[in-house]
């Protein structure tokens, strides 16, 4: 079982580009479900969190596949790695 803090210092792949897509700053949960529903990226430009652009990426929890020691692995369209990572 991971923790939300251990999620945080994974970096997010994708297996449908291998397009590295950074590290998990924050996760979103359901609080009357105990679950969580997604994970945040910081936007590119970002600097620790602290400076640059606001924008998140909000990858839905139905996009993981597999979260491993190191990397956690997504599945996410050309549509949407194109809209939120280029």
């Amino acid at each position: 079982m991971n923790r939300t803090v251990d999620l945080k210092q994974k970096e997010v792949v994708n297996i449908s580009d291998g397009r590295r897509l950074g590290f998990v700053s924050d996760v979103e949960i359901d609080l009357d479900n105990g679950r969580i529903d997604a994970l945040v990226i910081p936007g590119s430009g970002r600097l620790f969190g602290l400076m640059g652009k606001d924008n998140e990426f909000i990858i839905p929890w139905e996009k993981i596949k597999k979260i491993g020691e190191d990397i956690i692995l997504v599945d996410l369209d050309e549509r949407y790695i194109r809209k939120y990572f280029t």
